[in-house]
C-alpha cells in the first residue's frame, strides 16, 4: 500500500487522540506510535478512506479487541503480534481509543503500577498495610474503570462515581498481588448489584448471564431489575476461571434460610 500525505495525516490524528501521544518512525508502509501513559506499541496503515489498518505489540490486546476490527493476515511490521483492520475512520478511532484503555487495565498493567507506588512504603503494622491495600484497591479501581469503559458491567450505568470494583474472588482470600489486581478478577458494577454479587446474592454463569440466588425472591427480582434476563459481555476465559470460584464459595445456590 503507497499511503498518500492525507492518509498519514488521518492514521497520526487518529493515534494522537486516542492515547498513543509519541509518534515514532515510518517503516514500509507501516508508522509506529507508542504511549507516554501505556507501555503498548501500535503501527497503522490504510488506503485512503476505505481501509486501516492497526497492529499491536501485544496479542492479548488483540484478541481483547477482536470484535471491533477484522483480523489482518498479511504481513505484519517488525515488532507486531497481531493486527485487525476497519472500514472506516470513526471504526479506527473507536479501536485505537479500546486499544489504549485494555492495555492499562491488563493484568500486568495494574501489578507494574502497584508495586511501583509501594515499592518504598513500610508494611509492618495493620495500619501501614491498610494503607498498601487502599493503594491496590485504588489501581485495581481504575483498570476496571478502563477495562469496562466506565459503565457497570451488568447494567450499563455509565456514572463512574457509582461504579464499584468488585473482586470476583476477594481481596482477602487472593494468594497473591497478582491475583489480587488481575483485572479478569474482577467486574465494575453499580452498587446494588455489586452489593449483591459481594453477598452471593447473584453470580454469573460462563456464558454471561446474571443468575440470581434461590433466596431472592420475586419481589425483590424485580426491585433489583432481575426479572429479566441481564448478561454481562466481554467475558474473557480468565473471568471465567475466577466466576468459577465464585459460584463454588460465594454464591447462595441454596434456597431461603
Amino acid at each position: 500500500m503507497t499511503l498518500s500525505p492525507l492518509t498519514w495525516t488521518l492514521l497520526e490524528k487518529a493515534a494522537t487522540d486516542n492515547g498513543f501521544d509519541v509518534v515514532g518512525p515510518v517503516v514500509g508502509d507501516w508508522r509506529l506510535f507508542t504511549s507516554s501513559r501505556t507501555g503498548l506499541r501500535i503501527w497503522l496503515s490504510g488506503l485512503g478512506s476505505s481501509l486501516f489498518v492497526a497492529a499491536f505489540s501485544r496479542s492479548d490486546v488483540a484478541e481483547t479487541l477482536s470484535g471491533l476490527g477484522i483480523p489482518w493476515k498479511n504481513p505484519l511490521p517488525p515488532g507486531a503480534a497481531a493486527a485487525l483492520s476497519t472500514g472506516d475512520l470513526g471504526a479506527l478511532h473507536h479501536l485505537l481509543r479500546r486499544a489504549f484503555q485494555v492495555s492499562r487495565a491488563l493484568p500486568d498493567e495494574p501489578l507494574h503500577v502497584f508495586r511501583d507506588r509501594t515499592a518504598h512504603l513500610p508494611a509492618t503494622t495493620e495500619t501501614e498495610r491498610l494503607v498498601v491495600q487502599r493503594i491496590g484497591q485504588d489501581v485495581f479501581r481504575a483498570g476496571l474503570v478502563d477495562f469496562w469503559e466506565g459503565r457497570c458491567a451488568v447494567t450499563g450505568l455509565a456514572v463512574v462515581e457509582l461504579l464499584r470494583a468488585s473482586h470476583i474472588k476477594p481481596w482477602a482470600d487472593c494468594d497473591t498481588d497478582a491475583e489480587r489486581l488481575d483485572i479478569y478478577n474482577g467486574l465494575l458494577l453499580a452498587p446494588h448489584t455489586d452489593a449483591a454479587f459481594d453477598r452471593g446474592l447473584i453470580t454469573v454463569a460462563d456464558d454471561g448471564s446474571v443468575t440470581p440466588s434461590p433466596q431472592l425472591d420475586a419481589e425483590a427480582r424485580r426491585i433489583l431489575g432481575l426479572d429479566t434476563l441481564r448478561r454481562v459481555r466481554r467475558l474473557h476465559d480468565r473471568h471465567r476461571a475466577y466466576l468459577e470460584w465464585h459460584r463454588a464459595r460465594v454464591f447462595r445456590a441454596g434456597g431461603a434460610v
